[in-house]
């Protein structure tokens, strides 16, 4: 395999690496090997091409290429962990609900709503909703304000948009809730998800 050159600009840097480093003594190896209590040097290497470019990068204080502003990713979205889950209604209905081609038959808008407010509202509707025999339901949460400050704990963005779909996967919903997923673009894309009901017993 042909070793690629490096280019005048990283052989630069290298040189400027290699100044600020000090050169190991043939002597200073051989009491190495033998003294238990000095540990022995790590051999320099010829860093590669993608290496040079970092560390170039970072000494010149320019940024690599273009970057993402750093973020916390604690957890994988919402929108992916409802994807990756299970289909558990009929693949044919949920193709066409994927797609927006099913209307829902009821609508609950949670805009601006607080926690505590928003909970016992989403509860009601698709208890009530599951009642009337309905099968398909839309629950608007939007997609959330951006307020972090920078501070040391992270602040998610979109509260209820991640709260909703947790709640309708636990006790009394779980029971009546057979799919949840994100909503097609024409119902409000990821600020809102279609809720799929079982039917009634």
């Amino acid at each position: 395999m042909k070793r690629r050159r490096l280019s005048a600009e990283d052989q630069e840097l290298w040189e400027r690496v290699t100044a600020r480093t000090e050169r190991m003594r043939k002597s200073d190896l051989e009491a190495a090997r033998f003294d238990p209590d000095v540990g022995m040097p790590t051999p320099v290497s010829r860093p590669d091409a993608k290496t040079l470019k970092r560390s170039k990068a970072a000494l010149l204080g320019k940024p690599e290429g273009r970057q993402a502003a750093p973020g916390h990713n604690l957890a994988p979205s919402v929108s992916d962990q409802l994807r990756r889950a299970p289909v558990q209604m009929d693949a044919k209905a949920y193709g066409k609900l994927k797609r927006g081609k099913l209307r829902p038959e009821g609508k609950l808008d949670l805009h601006g709503m607080t926690l505590d407010r928003a909970h016992p509202m989403l509860t009601g509707f698709v208890m009530k909703a599951h009642a009337q025999g309905k099968r398909l339901v839309l629950v608007v949460t939007g997609k959330g304000k951006h307020r972090d400050d920078g501070g040391p704990i992270p602040v998610r963005l979109g509260v209820l948009r991640h709260q909703v779909p947790q709640w309708l996967q636990t006790p009394p919903l779980k029971s009546v809730v057979l799919q949840v997923t994100p909503a097609h673009i024409s119902h409000g894309g990821g600020g809102a998800y279609y809720v799929y009901l079982r039917r009634q017993r």
